[in-house]
């Protein structure tokens, strides 16, 4: 019985201690917060935090529009730059000639640049989590 209880409360340590390891890493937030019709463009206004710890010097994400009827209408790269660690950026982008009624979704298909500390990473989109505030669904 002593053997079974000191498995368990190991066990319990061992998911405390990967709990606190992957809270440490934090995340990558991109929310789209408004889409707004300007002058026959879609402007799309996004809030970035890094809560990652670390400093991202260049994100840069592949990203498809679908249209009303839910199909593939355009490959982008949107290009957000720069993220100092735990700080809040406001990013706009304008898709030219798109109503933005005409966009259902915006599905992130891969980070197609992320620097970290001089080197290449994968914690852009390791570590981003995606949110909406307009009708327009986004995620991964």
């Amino acid at each position: 019985m002593a053997y079974g209880k000191s498995l368990s409360a190991g066990a319990v340590l061992l998911l405390a201690a990967l709990g606190a390891a992957s809270a440490q890493q934090g995340s990558f937030s991109l929310e789209l917060n408004d889409a707004q019709d300007l002058n026959g463009s879609c402007r799309l206004i996004y809030v970035a935090l890094n809560s990652t710890g670390k400093r991202v010097e260049k994100a840069s994400y592949d990203v498809f529009t679908f249209d009303e009827t839910g199909k593939v209408a355009q490959s982008l790269v949107f290009q957000f730059g720069a993220f100092p660690a735990d700080k809040t950026k406001v990013v706009q982008f304008d898709l030219a000639g798109r109503e933005c009624a005409k966009i259902s979704r915006l599905l992130i298909n891969d980070a197609t640049e992320c620097s970290v500390d001089g080197q290449a990473s994968s914690l852009c989109i390791e570590a981003l989590k995606t949110t909406t505030r307009t009708s327009i669904q986004f995620g991964m």
